[in-house]
């Protein structure tokens, strides 16, 4: 077998790999490694690596030729005729590229090493298959007992050339993946099946977390995933393995390996085709291996198995990507009014309401759909009313996508034409999870999950990593504050402050002697949820309104400047430091709040310069606030200067810094994170995002103070998890509906670290 544990390699053994290794190995072979690491049975073989595609691709000289071909077949979904012609084309560029000299040479030496002839199943593992958000089940190649190695270059050129079918293509599109596609390829020992099938760990029909639901036929299993014979059902209760209900398919046939070493049919007897696959010991064995999948990989998992002589194996394993706030399958293409940016998980379905301002909410009725050009903290009663949101544009993390899913409201952004393509009375479903609106209600519709009775599923699961939420409004702190979560890392200040404002811009309150109102409103939001959360942190970040925003509010346009590029003009710190009078407001309404509750902290939002930050800080020394003992100053890493300045800013009295991987992502990649255009450029697990990352994570444990993150990506992404827990972040900050997820992934990657350095130690 392979000893290399080089990921770069054209191909590495499959213990060797973890879900870190997705990008190259795809997300079959990283989980296969991932079940490897878990003691788990896994026949062995080797990934032949993403790089091995693209260094074949490039030496054939048809790269270039299959990125433009791409590129005009993502342009031609929807017309058949040309896409299948332009896919033609693909496949045949790929196939004629075939392997490069040095490529061939590591395959049949992986190859070799297993044994002399040995049988192997290839299967494809393409970037993005087999995670949370996609599963790309069935859609690109597979091809087993293969034997021999001019079969193996044979099936490997025909998993690559599955990339360019048009299904593959379409459904790529369809999931936004319109990147140029590349492919690992897995190889693996053939497991003679002589039972196979499929295990969920969670039921996908119901999404009853406490049953396992396992499916199974004779011989291999493709019967099975591909549903071309009704299988065997068994229900099984995860917690005492007792077998809650049997029903008994009917299996006209079954596929084996043949003399002749290729796939046979063989006809099965009446009595054979209604037979029981599976006795009670070999049903609790794959139910106790699916259940150990799941307890690794820290989420529901779609297991698939085979048992020969008596063995049971594990030859794949993948999130199950349909559960929970999913709703639905993702509806076929016919009945899809738009497409968007999947922004807040659930499905609703309702009457269209088409809304141009905030002004028109009062023509909202509840339970109806919102559409909006754009939405903005002022929205916040209208979207509290509906079943669902949908906008124009925006990317994922603007204010639509943040307060949708913060209160459970499915949400889509980024639809463009969403205000002239749908209209009022129409009947839609909002799919939040896949970002479609499609006509008429769903056949079997799912409401948003609510968080107001929150049951964690991650009780008892430590990590030295805190886990904190993110938080914008008070409606759901003490929902919130009951879950399994170690404070509040980043509590938005800009939907309380329009909610105090009453849609007014600050300044005509002061003009009116009204600032009194302000502060009163702000303590009384803020007081509610440190309350809900004392004795755990609550870090306040200011304002950090941009003047486009604070322009749209009543009385705006006489304060603000008309900036043509306001993420990047007068926001946060330097905001402040301006006009100390509106920030006094804040220092006054958080001092009144601590008198009560002192586990209230203040975070200084978009810090640019050293000159800038000590302005401000000594603006907060000469308040109210200044004076209380106990407060700790945090300041938002979200400009990339902060990696230069850090130290400096400890020394000026910092002890916390939280790093707001959206703006630094931005500044960093020179992308609107709001941009639906360039969503797919925007992509915090950039070598040079975590670069930065990692140099803020280095200093503040140098420094001895406190680091943090604020985002999704430590929830949806196990590999970026991973990475800030190696770096040795103190804490990572979700929303709420992503702390479980979030505590899993962050203790499976602790608990990685953790072996790795008593083996290293040993």
């Amino acid at each position: 077998m392979p000893t290399d544990t080089d990921v770069n390699a054209f191909a590495s053994d499959i213990a060797t790999l973890r879900l870190s290794d997705a990008e190259e190995a795809g997300g079959k072979g990283a989980n296969m490694g991932e079940l490897v690491a878990a003691g788990l049975p896994v026949p062995p073989g080797f990934v032949l690596m993403r790089s091995s595609y693209l260094a074949s691709m490039q030496a054939g000289g048809v790269d270039a030729e299959l990125a433009a071909l791409h590129r005009e077949a993502l342009e031609q979904i929807g017309n058949s005729a040309r896409l299948s012609e332009l896919c033609g084309r693909m496949q045949t560029l790929v196939t004629k590229a075939g392997l490069s000299d040095d490529v061939r040479t590591r395959l049949l030496d992986s190859y070799q090493r297993l044994g002399p002839n040995c049988v192997v199943a290839v299967r494809s593992s393409a970037t993005g298959e087999d995670g949370r958000d996609a599963s790309f089940a069935g859609m690109n190649q597979t091809l087993t007992n293969v034997m021999g190695e001019d079969e193996l270059i044979g099936a490997v050129k025909q998993c690559w050339a599955s990339l360019f079918s048009p299904r593959v293509i379409t459904y790529r599109a369809s999931r936004g993946f319109t990147a140029d596609p590349a492919m690992a390829v897995v190889v693996q020992q053939m497991i003679a099946s002589e039972q196979s099938g499929v295990a969920f760990t969670t039921d996908p029909s119901t999404g009853e977390r406490d049953h396992l639901v396992i499916e199974a036929a004779v011989g291999l299993g493709e019967v099975v995933v591909s549903g071309k014979v009704q299988p065997d059902t068994y229900l099984v209760d995860k917690k005492t393995l007792e077998v809650l209900d049997v029903r008994i398919g009917y299996q006209a046939f079954k596929i084996e390996r043949g003399p002749d070493g290729h796939d046979i049919v063989v006809e099965l007897t009446p009595s054979q085709a209604e037979a029981r696959v599976l006795d009670d010991a070999s049903l609790r064995r794959v139910a106790e291996l699916a259940i150990a999948t799941e307890a690794h990989h820290g989420c529901p998992q779609d297991v698939e198995w085979a048992i020969a002589s008596g063995q049971v194996w594990l030859v794949q394993a993948r999130p199950i990507t349909t559960l929970g706030n999913n709703g639905t399958e993702e509806p076929g293409d016919s009945s899809v009014l738009l497409r968007g940016l999947p922004a807040a998980p659930g499905s609703a379905s309702g009457r269209v309401r088409v809304l141009q301002t905030p002004q028109e909410g009062n023509r909202l009725l509840d339970n109806e759909i919102l559409v909006a050009p754009m939405t903005n903290p002022d929205w916040l009663p209208a979207i509290r009313r509906a079943a669902a949101l949908v906008t124009e544009t925006g990317g994922m993390t603007c204010h639509a996508a943040i307060v949708a899913r913060e209160l459970m409201v499915p949400c889509v952004v980024g639809a463009r034409g969403a205000t002239t393509t749908l209209h009022d009375g129409q009947l839609v479903t909002v799919d939040g999870a896949h970002g479609n609106v499609v006509a008429g209600a769903a056949k079997a519709q799912v409401q948003a999950a609510t968080i107001e009775r929150p049951v964690s599923i991650s009780a008892g699961v430590t990590t030295g990593t805190k886990i904190y939420v993110n938080l914008a409004i008070p409606d759901s702190a003490e929902a919130v504050a009951a879950q399994d979560v170690d404070g509040v890392g980043l509590l938005r200040a800009e939907f309380m402050l329009t909610q105090a404002l009453s849609g007014r811009h600050p300044r005509d309150l002061i003009a009116h002697d009204e600032q009194s109102k302000l502060v009163d409103a702000m303590v009384g939001s803020i007081g509610r949820i440190a309350s809900a959360f004392a004795p755990r942190p609550v870090v306040y970040r200011a304002t950090d309104f941009r003047s486009n925003e604070f322009r749209g509010l009543r009385g705006g346009d006489a304060y603000e400047p008309a900036e043509h590029n306001p993420m990047i003009g007068y926001r946060g710190c330097y905001r402040y430091i301006k006009e100390p009078d509106l920030f006094a407001l804040e220092l006054e309404a958080l001092a009144r709040v601590r008198e009560q509750n002192p586990n209230v902290h203040l975070m200084i939002p978009f810090v640019r310069t050293r000159w800038e930050l000590e302005t401000c800080l000594s603006l907060v020394d000469s308040s109210p606030l200044g004076s209380q003992r106990g407060l700790h100053r945090w300041v938002m890493a979200e400009v990339p200067s902060v990696t230069y300045w850090l130290p400096e800013y400890v020394g000026m009295g910092i002890d916390g810094v939280s790093i707001g991987s959206n703006d630094l992502t931005q500044l960093v990649l020179g992308v609107d994170r709001d941009s639906d255009i360039c969503a797919e450029l925007f992509d915090e697990s950039d070598e040079a995002v975590l670069d930065a990352i990692g140099r803020i994570v280095a200093t503040a444990r140098k420094h001895g103070i406190t680091s943090s993150l604020c985002g999704q990506a430590p929830s949806t992404n196990p590999a970026f998890a991973e990475h800030l827990v190696r770096m040795g972040i103190t804490s990572v900050s979700v929303n709420p509906d992503a702390v479980d997820a979030t505590r899993r992934t962050v203790a499976a990657a602790e608990r990685r670290l953790l072996l790795e350095n008593a083996r290293g130690g040993a």
